[in-house]
């Protein structure tokens, strides 16, 4: 009768333990790679019973001495993916965890809320935790004040295509777009004239001042550029800017991949099939692909590649502990494996987007409800257990 009461104690206390874990889940809803936890309910040590006819293998009673809840058991389902906006926010589809380093201390995450830092570090937006990547084969710190603006490139070489006509008189390519050593740009004109066997090519600015006029272009009888003709050299020297040399490249002598010269009426269609410059760009989008690779592209059209994101996984989630802040810590004797996205057990990256908690409100509730009775119950086994008692004492006044 006695030990009841310590016995309905135990459910007591174990269903408020259940209470608080459930408080915890539900309070943690909307946060960001949050893992719910489940209580789990031991019985604890029997007392054992014989009688005069037991086998002494085999007791006659057990008798418990009620329930623990001193262990929860972490959910590892992953939660529902949602789309935020926000391109420094990532989430893992799939296995794996963020590694975060501050220090000599290093945490493990599945909230990718991550933000620049003032010295252009990718950090955790709760604890400015560095984000680690994988780069030959090293863990290091994601850096992108490299990656801040995109520097010019000065035109080098223009690459033509198509045919010019040995029937034609002329041909001009208008407004050409180059740019100079700083990333400045300019319009030229290419003009070429037809002087028998070669072409005279002239090119002036877009203010008409003459660049070059002793340019020769020759072809083959087969159409095909001739070797030794088939490029021609320019400088562009802009007011206080450094003169550039840029290549005007008719395509590989005897090949008729770039430009030609065919009997084609009086009608000549070469173009610039591509040049080399660009002007500065601003970055205005950075990201990570599928595979955890950093890109970023620029106001110019260009873009760029850096380092890998780095993820974790290891053969026993149960043995991490949560600290609070979405953050995970392993113990020495824990070794993570360690690889980029989509290699080995690694899901892939999907960028602009955060993973949610895995906290189901239904089950939440049908716990609570289980926790509520099971509380009533076991301070119901208290009263009940009281009254006997108390019945036994108001016995003994009576015999006495």
């Amino acid at each position: 009768m006695f030990g009841s009461i310590y016995t309905g104690l135990t459910g007591m206390m174990a269903f408020s333990q259940g209470l608080d874990v459930i408080s915890n889940n539900v309070a943690n809803l909307n946060t960001p790679g949050y893992k719910g936890n489940d209580l789990l309910f031991q019985d604890i040590f029997y007392r054992y019973g014989l009688s005069s006819d037991s086998n002494a293998n085999y007791p006659s009673s057990e008798i418990g001495n009620g329930v623990t809840g001193d262990r929860t058991l972490m959910r590892e389902a992953q939660g529902e993916i949602r789309e935020t906006g926000n391109q420094n926010d990532v989430a893992i589809d799939g296995n794996g965890l963020f590694i975060l380093r501050d220090g000599e201390d290093i945490y493990y995450t599945r909230a990718g809320q991550f933000e620049i830092d003032d010295d252009g570090y990718l950090v955790d937006r709760v604890n400015q935790a560095r984000v680690a990547g994988f780069e030959d084969g090293e863990l290091v710190d994601i850096n992108v004040s490299e990656l801040g603006n995109n520097r010019p490139r000065a035109t080098t070489e223009i690459i033509l295509t198509n045919n010019l006509s040995i029937n034609g008189v002329e041909h001009e390519i208008p407004e050409v777009e180059v740019f100079d050593a700083l990333g400045g740009s300019h319009l030229i004109d290419l003009k070429f004239i037809n002087d028998g066997d070669l072409w005279r090519v002239e090119i002036t600015d877009d203010a008409e001042n003459m660049i070059a006029s002793d340019g020769e272009i020759r072809f083959r009888t087969d159409g095909s550029p001739e070797e030794g003709f088939n490029r021609f050299s320019f400088q562009l020297a802009p007011d206080d800017v450094p003169a550039t040399e840029i290549l005007l490249n008719f395509g590989e002598a005897g090949s008729f991949t770039g430009a030609t010269s065919f009997a084609a009426g009086e009608t000549s269609d070469l173009v610039v099939e591509s040049q080399d410059g660009y002007a500065r760009g601003a970055l205005i989008r950075m990201g990570f692909d599928r595979d955890g690779t950093l890109t970023v592209e620029y106001s110019n059209g260009k873009d760029n590649e850096s380092t890998q994101l780095a993820l974790a996984w290891f053969d026993d989630m149960q043995a991490l502990r949560q600290i609070g802040g979405g953050l995970f810590l392993a113990g020495e004797e824990l070794e993570p494996m360690i690889d980029t996205p989509m290699q080995g057990v690694m899901g892939e990256i999907v960028e602009g987007s955060l993973e949610l908690s895995n906290v189901e409100l239904t089950l939440e509730f049908t716990d609570l409800i289980i926790m509520q009775r099971g509380f009533q119950g076991s301070s119901q086994i208290l009263t009940v257990s009281n009254e006997m008692i108390q019945q036994l004492l108001d016995i003994g006044r009576g015999g006495r």
